[in-house]
């Protein structure tokens, strides 16, 4: 029987509205309502970040998806004038955060990471970390978490880190100097893992003692075609951020199944060949909620009735 359960949530975007279907399909599986209730850490990154934020918040799913399919295309709106500020996207980020930050706010109001009905785990990096001493003074990943001990973030805004966790690049503007954690972990769960394992936290769990269920948010058939590719950087400018994104997805997966073995699981569903979203696909939920609709989430519930006691 796990003693420690974690629930790790990849970014994506709109996408992330794929997740919280996920969620809510597997909640309705025969035996399996309440299973998020008895998670005892939940992870996320971006559009992850958002959603483990609000569950440990104590919102519902139901409420979450209609952020997603309700306020998605107030978040992702682009006036024709900022594109023309923006030169098309060239110099410019490519939406603003006043209406994202603005539904964060709404959502969490003065909620500090410490008031949050469960343990969090939030990646976001942070482009300056502002120390005085000239040889320490650099950019750095940051993990966000409400664990007690020193090192605690337990006195920040929710919103806040929910704003850092999604500032993704050439998306969103930076945010108090932060940018979207899926720069180094799309995927947080390796992360997450390793949070599990830190004396800091006060207790350090026994691996054989920790099941990971990691869901994605969707991933597309994506591929640079050709054995050499001599690029500067406007080649690679567009390719670039998937392949970071994609890869770190990745190598956390492999990391996390074989360092738990059956106790863990990834439900990440693929979308057919040829078919890509955005992060900022808002035009298409209807295909989204359609494909959620579709995934196949009977390994995931069997191993839920296995490992999630």
């Amino acid at each position: 029987m796990a003693r420690f359960r974690i629930l790790s949530l990849d970014g994506g975007g709109i996408r992330g509205l794929i997740t919280t279907i996920l969620l809510a399909r597997l909640d309705a599986e025969r035996g399996l309502a309440g299973w998020l209730e008895r998670a005892d850490l939940i992870a996320g990154t971006s559009t992850g970040g958002l959603i483990a934020l609000a569950l440990a918040r104590g919102a519902s799913l139901a409420e979450i998806r209609a952020l997603y399919e309700e306020r998605g295309k107030s978040i992702f709106d682009d006036s024709w004038l900022d594109n023309v500020r923006d030169l098309g996207n060239i110099v410019g980020a490519q939406y603003h955060t006043k209406k994202l930050q603005g539904e964060l706010q709404g959502l969490f109001g003065a909620a500090r990471l410490r008031d949050l009905n469960k343990r969090v785990l939030i990646t976001a990096f942070d482009l300056d970390n502002e120390d005085p001493r000239p040889d320490h003074r650099r950019w750095k990943p940051k993990l966000f978490h409400n664990f007690p001990g020193t090192d605690s973030d337990g006195a920040m805004p929710a919103w806040k880190v929910g704003l850092y966790t999604s500032a993704a690049p050439t998306y969103f503007p930076t945010a108090d100097g932060y940018v979207d954690g899926g720069v180094f972990a799309n995927n947080p769960a390796m992360c997450a893992l390793a949070q599990s394992q830190d004396a800091r936290i006060g207790r350090r769990t026994a691996l054989e003692d920790v099941a990971l269920l990691s869901l994605g948010t969707g991933s597309s058939l994506l591929y640079v075609e050709g054995q050499r590719h001599d690029w500067g950087y406007a080649q690679w400018a567009q390719a670039l951020l998937g392949v970071m994104f994609d890869g770190t997805i990745g190598i956390a997966d492999y990391q996390c199944r074989q360092m738990l073995g059956v106790r863990y699981h990834r439900l990440a569903p693929r979308f057919a060949a040829g078919e890509a979203f955005a992060l900022d696909s808002v035009e298409r939920i209807p295909e989204l909620v359609a494909f959620a609709g579709k995934v196949d989430i009977a390994p995931a519930a069997r191993w839920l009735r296995r490992n999630w006691k």
